[in-house]
């Protein structure tokens, strides 16, 4: 017998390739649908398309597979679907930052044509992590591979707004929202990433319109303030209803420095006696406690900034296109200028920043739609409550219930072009608002063709949100829904329990009656 000579080194390359392309070819990752069979059904999560898996994505699947392997051998029918995520932030900073580099930019190409580059940008970076998974030996079945922008999963999302919409829990209304200058779009508060950074407390003088009195001896009193610049939009000073010390000075008015405004001191039980001097400055446009005063005592919202993050028209002339920064040094200069900056205390205090570019948040007063969460959070709170999700390690479940319990409306809209577009249209002629399954192409009212598409997209998670249902072909009753959903485990990270999967169980609550894993 002729002997072989095995190589002195592994070669994967040789090998691996070849065979994995054989059990795809072969259909070997394909389940078969036995009725007479419980099946086990994971659904990857989907990977972002802005470049290539790490080794968090390689420990994860490796996870998956060892699942989904032991399953498949014992017999039981196992389906582990493929798919990638648009991830409309990430991917449309990852094409601008190209678009830089080659001396181009979105604005001058155009809508379609940035979107045309992106969908270029994306399909490189699907083959390029398909490749990768396969390369790994991931056991998936190609052939139901998804994406979060297909034909399918998009219906879907169309699907779901339109009927939020019709249950009362999509609504557009012009509130507080986190806003990235950077990106120039909302950001959901489980996209800010907050940080302790160095700062001050500055404490500020505001003079009584009426002059000294027994409390306010010179006539003035003491505002603590970390972001002077903003007090350019105060539009009251608030006092605790219980400190002794402002009572009587209630209802007085204050001129407002650096400005020609008169604003009112107001008693309101969200201030801290104990923070500051217990007198705070009240401005509704860009701060969320301070909207939520404003809107008990009907005060104005003065919105300082433009959506670059400059100040805007709203405030005195020299104060118009600097950036926060250098309106803050101006407003300093300038207080002190006039005897009315105090003292400044260094402090640390926690700054939002944008979870993809970093960049600084600023509270900021937009028009944008929003989910009713409470409504879809009960249901999800009910699920893990009656044992039909559990959560390995179960010490993750606190930051489930914490999260569900705690939660407020989702900004769902962004100023962006990729993603999927807001399937809202407005008629010119007679202001119609229209929400529809099927691009409309006159208005339903006035029967006008002069109308036009809501210009933002949906928050990237309002797709994901959707992944372990919408892939199987929902809101169609597909085969492939009724056999393999609801999903029998999902492997993912701690860090996006509220990013995803607690909204993807309100999802599968609320739109299939069943927890989704």
């Amino acid at each position: 017998m002729k002997s072989v000579e095995l190589a002195k080194a592994y070669d994967p390359k040789s090998f691996e390739e070849r065979i994995y392309e054989m059990w795809r070819l072969e259909g070997l990752f394909q389940p078969k649908i036995d009725k007479r069979k419980k099946p086990f059904t994971i659904v990857i999560p989907p990977p972002n398309v802005t470049g290539a898996l790490h080794l968090g994505h390689a420990l994860d699947n490796c996870l998956q597979d060892i699942q989904i392997r032991y399953r498949r051998m014992k017999g039981i029918p196992t389906l582990w679907l493929p798919g990638t995520d648009h991830a409309g932030i990430a991917t449309q900073n990852v094409v601008e930052r190209k678009l830089r580099k080659e001396g181009r930019n979105r604005e001058t190409m155009g809508r379609e044509a940035f979107i045309e580059e992106t969908w270029k940008v994306a399909s490189e970076h699907r083959a390029f992590i398909d490749n990768q998974l396969a390369r790994i030996g991931s056991s998936l079945d190609w052939s139901r591979e998804r994406f979060t922008l297909d034909e399918g999963l998009s219906k879907a999302v169309r699907e779901v707004f339109v009927r939020l919409y019709e249950r009362d829990l999509i609504y557009r209304g012009e509130y507080l929202v986190n806003w990235c200058p950077s990106c120039g779009t909302a950001l959901s508060d489980d996209e800010v990433e907050h940080e302790d950074e160095p700062g001050s407390l500055w404490y500020i003088w505001y003079e009584l319109v009426d002059g000294p009195c027994p409390e306010c001896p010179n006539g003035k009193i003491e505002i603590a303030t970390s972001r002077p610049e903003t007090l350019l939009g105060d539009t009251a000073v608030a006092a605790h209803p219980d400190d002794k010390r402002y009572r009587s000075i209630i209802g007085k008015k204050v001129h407002l420095p650096l400005t020609e405004r008169i604003i009112p001191i107001i008693e309101d039980s969200y201030v801290d006696p104990e923070f500051g001097t217990g007198l705070v400055k009240i401005t509704p446009a860009h701060d969320p406690n301070d909207f939520l005063v404003g809107q008990r005592h009907g005060l104005e919202n003065i919105n300082i900034l433009n959506p670059d993050a400059t100040l805007s028209d709203a405030v005195p002339e020299k104060y118009r296109g600097l950036n926060v920064l250098d309106a803050r040094k101006a407003v300093l200069a300038d207080l002190e200028a006039q005897s009315l900056l105090k003292s400044e205390e260094k402090i640390v205090h926690a700054i939002g920043h944008c979870y993809r570019c970093h960049s600084a948040v600023e509270p900021y007063l937009s028009r944008q739609w929003f989910v009713r969460m409470k409504p879809l959070a009960d249901k999800a709170l009910k699920a893990w409550q009656d044992g039909d999700v559990v959560f390995f390690p179960k010490k993750w479940e606190h930051t489930y219930r914490h999260w569900l319990e705690n939660i407020r409306d989702w900004c769902i809209s962004r100023q962006l072009w990729w993603g999927h577009r807001i399937p809202v249209f407005y008629c010119i002629d007679c202001g119609t608002m229209m929400v529809c399954r099927e691009d409309p192409t006159v208005c339903t009212h006035c029967g006008s063709s002069n109308i036009y598409q809501d210009e933002d997209v949906l928050d990237t998670w309002f797709s994901s949100w959707l992944w372990p249902f919408s892939t199987l072909g929902w809101p169609e009753d597909t085969e492939d829904l009724r056999y393999f959903y609801p999903t029998s485990a999902l492997v993912t990270g701690y860090d996006i329990i509220f990013f995803w999967v607690a909204r993807m169980i309100m999802a599968g609550m609320e739109f299939t009656g069943q927890s989704p894993f």
